[in-house]
């Protein structure tokens, strides 16, 4: 299911949001997508606040676990993301963020956050 495509949105559907399944803390995970390449950016958490300024704005906003604190990616760093869509998982458990990514996405510089050790 698409939450955002094609342009900002003022509110979520209350439909969509009744079937989202957030964690014990309100999170939910967020896994980004590169919209050219396919290629799994990395994986954020995302609580209400942070999946509407995402919607209303069209770019990644996260919740910081370690931090607790909103961060918009690319804020300090420069390497943006321009959301084009945000979809919802058949369990409604786990968003799909589709972005274009400016840059990096990793904070180490890397393409991308599973760019480090291979387990298999």
């Amino acid at each position: 299911m698409t939450l955002w495509e094609d342009g900002p949105v003022s509110s979520l559907d209350p439909a969509v949001a009744a079937r989202l399944k957030r964690d014990p803390a309100g999170l939910v995970p967020a896994v980004v997508q590169d919209a050219g390449t396919h290629a799994v950016l990395m994986v954020g958490w995302m609580d209400d606040e942070a999946l509407h300024r995402t919607l209303t704005t069209g770019r990644g906003t996260y919740w910081s676990r370690s931090r607790q604190e909103y961060w918009v990616k690319g804020e300090t760093s420069g390497h943006v993301q321009h959301v084009r869509e945000v979809r919802l998982d058949c369990d409604g458990d786990t968003l799909l963020v589709v972005v274009d990514q400016e840059g990096p996405a990793c904070h180490t510089g890397a393409t991308t956050c599973f760019d480090a050790d291979r387990l298999l």
